[in-house]
């Protein structure tokens, strides 16, 4: 099932369900008017709305229209928590000492504010920098939640950018790593993970995921390859102290391949790369005018969640 929320000029949007080849939509008002509904009612709203997806999908919808992802907020605009992870040991030098401890980190950032697919990007400081990744929204989970039952938790599968001030990734009990976090932008559309087939297995979707600046190739990853702590352990992690509640999100972190061919998803990958290759960083920060493409694919190479279209802009410009 995929599902999406359109404006409507409201905070929370108005949830639409869209067809598996992302080419049509219809709206959900029937059954629940914001996905945070779904999330809280899973059992009750969510076989009511597989069933308005697999009408949709043959074509008996009878008030369908047109998919459009300029329409779309991030599938949750807000949510009640989400969680930043590290799932990936990244390149350079300090990857190659990389220990499992390391991809279970976990930091706090904010959610009350997600981007859509297609906002301009706020440049808050000369060294912001992105992360393209995949991120999950959970179900409720007990304080000690196992891997097993955190990923029956899983009910949604996202694409996500985050942007990161690099210059305020000090130590975590000084503030900055929150405050480094200023904003996650999400791909148009959430999938439920039954939608991948065989490419979601122990907690971790095994995507093309295809990353462009100004046009130009930065990476073609594997999401799941090198994924060092499914979202299955780092969901287990988060509760391990607490419970966690039905609408949680959970990024994984830029994603990065032991294969350098394969290239980045975020600049600070490629600076590590150039200053091991050359002595110093050639690539800059995020400049305004700047422009990012995100997309993932499945293997038969149909995208999954839709494109990730941003423009980097400076303070002074009108959003």
């Amino acid at each position: 099932m995929k599902l999406a929320t359109y404006r409507d000029g409201s905070r929370d949007g108005l949830l639409v369900v869209v067809s598996r080849d992302l080419r049509h939509a219809c709206f959900a008002t029937h059954t629940a008017a914001r996905l945070q509904q779904v999330l809280d009612d899973w059992n009750f709203i969510s076989p009511q709305l597989e069933d308005l997806y697999r009408q949709l999908n043959a074509g008996r919808v009878p008030h369908a229209f047109a998919f459009d992802p300029a329409c779309c907020m991030a599938p949750l605009p807000r949510a009640f928590q989400r969680v930043d992870g590290a799932a990936y040991a990244g390149q350079g030098p300090a990857a190659v000492g990389a220990t499992a401890a390391q991809a279970l980190r976990l930091w706090q950032a904010g959610s009350d504010c997600h981007l859509g697919p297609q906002d301009p990007v706020l440049l808050p400081a000369a060294e912001a920098d992105f992360e393209a990744g995949l991120g999950v929204v959970c179900a409720d989970l007990p304080v000690g939640a196992t891997a097993e039952q955190a990923l029956e938790g899983i009910r949604l599968l996202l694409l996500c950018n985050g942007l990161r001030l690099r210059h305020l990734a000090g130590a975590d009990g000084d503030g900055t790593a929150l405050l480094s976090r200023p904003a996650m932008a999400f791909g148009p559309v959430a999938v439920t993970p039954d939608e991948l087939g065989d490419a979601w297995h122990h907690g971790r979707a095994h995507l093309s995921l295809q990353v462009q600046g100004n046009g130009r190739k930065l990476g073609l990853l594997d999401s799941g390859a090198d994924m060092e702590a499914g979202f299955d352990q780092l969901l287990e992690r988060l509760c391990r102290t607490r419970p966690v509640r039905a609408g949680t999100v959970l990024a994984a972190g830029p994603v990065s391949n032991r294969d350098r061919r394969k290239g980045v998803a975020c600049l600070a990958d490629k600076r590590a790369l150039e200053i091991q290759d050359h002595g110093s960083a050639e690539t800059p920060w995020l400049q305004p005018g700047d422009t990012l493409r995100i997309e993932a694919r499945t293997r038969d190479g149909q995208s999954l969640f839709g494109a990730i279209d941003h423009e980097i802009v400076s303070p002074g410009e009108r959003l």
